[in-house]
């Protein structure tokens, strides 16, 4: 090496990712693909951040898109709803079609539940109301798909939204009562201080 070779010292730039589309269209559109697979209301931020845009954009999106939806910008208004529950978006089938898919589900699910959703809905009439998160913490395992299930069967139903989270509280309906030959839940028998906060896991041995 001669005394008058230059080294280059200068860090090698990163490469810059390529941008996403930020129009209202193509926001809708990344938002919508995100909208369809939520099981809880997102709030803007979470939004933002899943389409990789920046929350006005967002907000403006959701807009467009409720607006749609409604039958507001010329088209049919849909069989669905774009809807802000605590603070969080998500889509919900409309109240007047809500026979129409209750029956639908409930003519395409097994007449007996699995183990597995016998052991979620124990959880949920033990400790409730209860979240979907704080379920799958007792149980060990996700308990998406067999809350949906529970509530197209009608045995538990949403309580209430956390304001602050946005997560779904779960609770048992009068169904559940039906369906078990009972009054009220007090007929349960007492095993509630067996299952705990999650830490411990949940015993599938507990209901039968």
């Amino acid at each position: 090496m001669t005394d008058d070779t230059v080294i280059d010292t200068t860090p090698a730039q990163a490469p810059i990712p390529a941008q996403r589309p930020s129009d209202t269209a193509s926001v809708a559109r990344r938002l919508e693909a995100i909208l369809l697979i939520l099981d809880e209301p997102q709030s803007l931020v979470s939004l933002a951040a899943a389409v990789g845009a920046p929350v006005p954009a967002v907000r403006q999106a959701v807009e467009t898109l409720v607006a749609d939806y409604d039958g507001q910008t010329g088209g049919p208004v849909r069989g669905f709803e774009l809807r802000e529950v605590g603070g969080g978006w998500r889509l919900y089938v409309r109240e007047e079609y809500d026979d129409v898919v209750g029956e639908f589900v409930n003519t395409q699910a097994p007449s007996r539940l699995s183990q597995a959703a016998l052991e979620t809905l124990a959880v949920i009439a033990y400790k409730q109301p209860v979240t979907r998160g704080q379920v799958a913490s007792i149980r060990a395992v996700n308990v998406d798909s067999v809350v949906r299930t529970l509530l197209a069967r009608g045995l538990i139903t949403e309580v209430f939204t956390d304001p602050d989270t946005g997560a779904i509280h779960y609770g048992t309906t009068d169904q559940l009562l039906v369906n078990l030959g009972i009054n009220s839940l007090d007929e349960l028998p007492h095993i509630s201080p067996l299952l705990d906060d999650g830490s411990d896991g949940f015993d599938g041995e507990v209901l039968k």
